[in-house]
């Protein structure tokens, strides 16, 4: 039986991880800022007190889907995603150091907005302040695993997808819900996508062997392929169209009224350009084969 400590269990993605993990070969436990974690610690400003070791660390606790107004808020990205793993990993000094330790990074560090099947080898060009705080708790883990003889693998999701998804997929469902959603042009823009449980059918290989690893669906669905499965899904119409250029003049107004306008010129790039990633390392070297998206997406 494999003792697993799990950071961030409660939220969307450590749940998931955590019932697809829950069987008789795993002994698991939880810590995190909550009242039903094991250990209760914030890693952004304590060091655990960890009474055990562990065969497997996996660290899902993060900073995600916000954009920062301030420096304040910019700051707590680096606060929860580099100091929380440096606070962690001086826990577990004191525990013991596991044998794994699997770290939920981004496909943010690569730092691009456009382009298709980029892989591992891109470079992480990334300067947001979430792009940059996982880039540098990915440079420690690195350091810190190599110095103390832990395997490391390094996950590096895309969009991820699963019941009530956080980020653009959650704003995206809530829209079409409220029929406040509009579909730019034809729709034809793709994204890569990952079903959350694919996390963790892709943990015991890379706890074994570790590495770097981008992950995401082998299709790369379009915004129309999305928004027609999840108006489906709702009993919902399809979402109704309108031209770029009346896009365009709407999202000019976003840049000179602020965060309160629901699209700017940087909101549009991201959803009319193109961004897909590599997953043939992962399937070559780990022998993983991600779920369809399409098929499995269920929204509630």
């Amino acid at each position: 039986m494999s003792k697993i400590l799990v950071t961030g269990a409660s939220g969307f993605l450590g749940s998931v991880i955590m019932t697809n993990l829950l069987d008789v070969r795993h002994s698991i436990t939880t810590i995190g800022i909550t009242g039903i974690d094991d250990i209760r610690c914030n890693l952004a400003q304590s060091i655990p007190i960890l009474n055990s070791e562990f065969d497997w660390v996996i660290h899902v606790a993060g900073k995600a889907h916000v954009i920062p107004k301030d420096l304040k808020e910019s700051d707590e990205f680096f606060q929860v995603n580099l100091e929380g793993t440096k606070n962690l990993c001086k826990g577990l000094e004191k525990s013991g150091v596991p044998k794994s330790l699997i770290f939920i990074s981004t496909v943010a560090v690569y730092g691009v907005e456009s382009g298709t099947e980029i892989n591992e080898e891109h470079a992480l060009s990334g300067t947001s302040p979430y792009a940059l705080s996982k880039i540098q708790a990915e440079e420690y883990l690195k350091k810190w695993c190599s110095k103390n003889n832990v395997i490391l693998g390094i996950l590096r999701p895309s969009l991820i997808a699963g019941k009530n998804p956080q980020g653009n997929l959650g704003a995206m469902i809530a829209g079409i819900k409220t029929g406040k959603y509009f579909r730019i042009g034809d729709g034809s823009t793709q994204k890569s996508v990952l079903m959350a449980e694919d996390i963790a059918r892709i943990i015991p290989r890379l706890a074994e062997v570790g590495g770097i690893y981008n992950v995401c669906d082998n299709h790369h669905p379009s915004f129309a392929e999305l928004e027609e499965l999840i108006a489906k899904q709702l009993n919902k119409k399809q979402p109704r169209s309108i031209p770029y250029w009346t896009a365009k003049s709407m999202a000019l107004v976003g840049d000179l009224v602020g965060n309160r306008f629901p699209i700017n010129s940087s909101k549009l790039d991201k959803i009319t350009q193109s961004l897909t990633f590599s997953n043939e390392k992962a399937k070559r070297e780990l022998g993983w084969e991600p779920l369809d998206v399409l098929e499995n997406f269920k929204i509630s």
